[in-house]
């Protein structure tokens, strides 16, 4: 019980991390719904594909509203990486992708994630792109290299796309800045394109996982529902606070927990239980009990 109402409060801060840095807090869901929890990995990735969805959904809306969301760039992206997602979700079920696989796979991501974070916020920013209405996150990044560089973002969507489904990560940390080297679009308008590219790859991922695994439909709304209402408030404080320090913060923070995780992994792999075994039968209830009896 005590994991429980834990992981629903740890739900609420991966939604106000979220609204507070605009991305990156969603990479914090599957640890907590594995460590915390006790949820086998098979299971708690699709779950966290819902939570990470349905935040991004909600905080689109707004983005929408104020024209910064780009159809024809979310179209050309997002079709490659909602393939790629459907792509991952069903090589997921390879008996050669074990949890360990992709527990790894998920660290060295949240790593990257991290590092490019950290870098972003260090970065001086470029006089010639720093217009007075520009936002700080706008004066990070370079400008386009190459005239026609939009032809490669299919194919980056589609490596994206099979990360979000075989591991479960958002990757905002590599739509943003694709969309902003090779979509051309300014930084406000990649974060909202972003936030829709994110919803659909989660739609594809679960849809990939159907009849691979069963959810606990009541357990995912609520650990949603936490994580929406953590959203909203961090974005009612995120006009607040010093988003610059608290994104070098963040990185350094995901380090150390990308860090446990590969550590946590290497020197005890989680085992694999007969009611682990992916069929349409994995129930998340018949999930957690094993995993919190090892622990």
């Amino acid at each position: 019980m005590l994991s429980y109402w834990l992981g629903h409060g740890l739900a609420i801060a991966i939604g106000l991390s979220l609204g507070l840095l605009g991305g990156g807090g969603s990479v914090l869901a599957l640890p907590v719904l594995v460590y915390v929890m006790g949820i086998e990995t098979k299971v708690a990735i699709p779950m966290t594909l819902v939570i990470v969805g349905s935040v991004s959904l909600l905080a689109v809306i707004p983005q929408w509203r104020r024209g910064y969301v780009n159809l024809r760039l979310a179209l050309i992206f997002g079709s490659a990486t909602m393939i790629g997602a459907y792509l991952g979700a069903r090589l997921a079920a390879l008996p050669w992708i074990t949890d360990t696989v992709q527990l790894l796979l998920f660290a060295v991501a949240m790593m990257v994630a991290a590092i490019l974070m950290i870098r972003r916020q260090q970065r001086p920013p470029s006089p010639e792109l720093t217009p007075p209405e520009s936002s700080l996150e706008s004066q990070l990044y370079a400008p386009p290299i190459c005239k026609y560089c939009w032809l490669w973002l299919p194919t980056e969507g589609l490596g994206v796309g099979i990360l979000t489904g075989l591991v479960g990560v958002g990757g905002g940390f590599a739509i943003v800045p694709a969309l902003v080297l090779l979509g051309k679009i300014p930084m406000r308008q990649a974060i909202g394109t972003s936030l829709l590219i994110i919803t659909a790859n989660s739609v594809a991922a679960v849809w990939g996982y159907l009849g691979t695994v069963s959810l606990d439909p009541r357990l995912t709304l609520t650990l949603t529902l936490a994580a929406a209402s953590g959203s909203l408030f961090g974005s009612y404080l995120s006009h607040r606070v010093s988003a610059k320090r608290l994104q070098q913060g963040f990185g350094y923070f995901l380090i150390g927990i990308a860090a446990f995780v590969i550590l946590k992994t290497l020197v005890a792999p989680p085992q694999r239980s007969k009611s682990s075994s992916l069929s349409p039968r994995h129930h998340l209830t018949a999930s957690v009990a094993p995993r919190q009896n090892r622990a």
